[in-house]
């Protein structure tokens, strides 16, 4: 199923069952989002990211940094990743993102993509450290990129169109459910930013 012309509705639920999915469209002018991709290349602590698999590790091309409240340790791809003071433009984006989708996020995980060569397998973002059944607000910068959800049983599939400067708010049942890819693509030259603001659970001690 596509749903390219969905793209703006903010009221429609991309997947048709067991989940929630909902892309508010451009929520940044291109004037604005142009300045934001600018100061994210030229700022953000950017690092290679790494996963150990069967106890090898892989280095990507992709590159990733992690900010929050606090210096909240996330795990994922066997590698523990401690979190970065949020930058003002950072924080700033937090507070746009909370106000657009009515949720709130106490942290930040970012992904760099320098060219459509690089993209991002099937996976679902459910790990032990996240907020069970809560929210992660994608926001994208850059190149347009292609977006795409399957079922982890049926293998139903849904695809949309990431924009530059628009907003992706997957939350509910999604990730125990849905597996989401950023298929590469060698026609895209052009880097994609993309900050996914989600919430660490914090255990008291």
């Amino acid at each position: 199923m596509n749903l390219f012309e969905h793209r703006s509705d903010n009221t429609i639920n991309l997947l048709p069952f067991e989940g929630t999915v909902n892309y508010y469209g451009h929520i940044l002018t291109n004037e604005t989002a142009n300045g934001y991709l600018k100061i994210l290349l030229a700022t953000i602590e950017w690092k290679n990211d790494e996963a150990i698999v069967f106890g090898k590790k892989y280095i990507t091309k992709r590159s990733v940094a992690w900010y929050g409240d606090h210096a909240y340790e996330y795990a994922y791809s066997n590698t523990t990743k401690k979190a970065l003071q949020w930058t003002k433009e950072l924080l700033a984006l937090k507070l746009l993102v909370e106000k657009e989708s009515g949720e709130t996020y106490n942290s930040c995980l970012l992904n760099l993509y320098h060219t459509g060569d690089e993209g991002m397998g099937w996976h679902s973002d459910a790990e032990k450290d996240l907020k069970k059944n809560g929210a992660i607000g994608s926001l994208s910068f850059g190149a347009e990129r292609k977006f795409l959800f399957k079922h982890k049983k049926n293998k139903e599939s849904v695809s949309i169109l990431l924009e530059h400067g628009s907003l992706l708010v997957m939350k509910d049942e999604t990730q125990t459910n849905w597996l989401h890819r950023l298929p590469p693509s060698k026609k895209i030259f052009q880097p994609r930013v993309n900050l996914t603001f989600r919430s660490i659970v914090e255990i008291l001690k």
